[in-house]
């Protein structure tokens, strides 16, 4: 009996110094779920710039829409005249043609010309109006009748033309432009001409002025008041 030991603890302590090693399966399995994770998240945030985005676009496209529909309405109002929506263009048809090699127009075109101009400007200056109305652009168009050169020039006097009438008018216009209505077209219209880049069905109906209407993108930046000085507007050089 006195040769007989008993040893205890010794299963136990060899379980307890038995070092602890992380799988490498484990290892992989814990990177993959942070992977997971990091891309939900970013995925989430791309998703959600795109939707913002997508609002943005719709949003403007709707008030330009309603924008467009107070130009229209306008526009009946004065027969001849007329919007092209597809291309953001007032036509002025048969009220504003011009004879062969002239860029003058008559007293009764500019006045019909200057009422038009007169009913746009409020419109301009509402809510909608401001937010997304960025410019109106005179394009003056000519036959395919003479050389590119010529025709530029006198595509870019057609277009002056109308300038000319808001900013200097004729003596014999019965209704014209304010002083703070002068101020408004100075900074909305502008000029631009075209030769016989874009003619029409006839050489008479190719010989007119065209308004095309520019529009803000999304968060583009607006000029700030005051930015473009008008303190005289001069005289008329064509």
């Amino acid at each position: 009996m006195l040769g007989k030991l008993v040893i205890l603890g010794k299963k136990g302590k060899d379980e307890g110094e038995k070092p602890f090693w992380i799988s490498f399966a484990d290892l992989m399995s814990a990177l993959m779920v942070l992977f997971l994770l990091v891309m939900s998240v970013a995925l989430l945030a791309v998703t959600s710039n795109v939707t913002e985005a997508e609002r943005k676009q719709a949003e403007r496209k709707q008030e330009i829409d309603q924008l467009l529909n107070k130009i229209e309405q306008a526009a009946k109002q004065f027969p001849g005249i007329s919007l092209d929506r597809n291309r953001n263009v007032i036509d002025f048809g048969d009220r504003a043609r011009f004879d062969t090699g002239s860029s003058k127009l008559t007293n009764e075109q500019a006045e019909y010309l200057t009422l038009f101009v007169l009913e746009i400007l409020p419109i301009a200056s509402e809510d909608l109006g401001k937010k997304w109305l960025k410019s109106i652009v005179a394009e003056g168009f000519a036959d395919q009748r003479g050389d590119y050169l010529l025709n530029l020039n006198l595509s870019l006097q057609r277009s002056q033309r109308v300038l000319c009438i808001l900013l200097d008018p004729p003596p014999a216009l019965g209704r014209v432009l304010t002083a703070a209505e002068m101020e408004q077209a100075h900074d909305l219209f502008f000029v631009g001409g075209y030769s016989f880049n874009s003619v029409k069905k006839s050489l008479e109906e190719s010989r007119r002025i065209e308004l095309r209407l520019d529009f803000f993108s999304v968060d583009e930046i607006h000029p700030e008041d005051g930015e473009f000085p008008h303190d005289t507007f001069g005289k008329c050089r064509i």
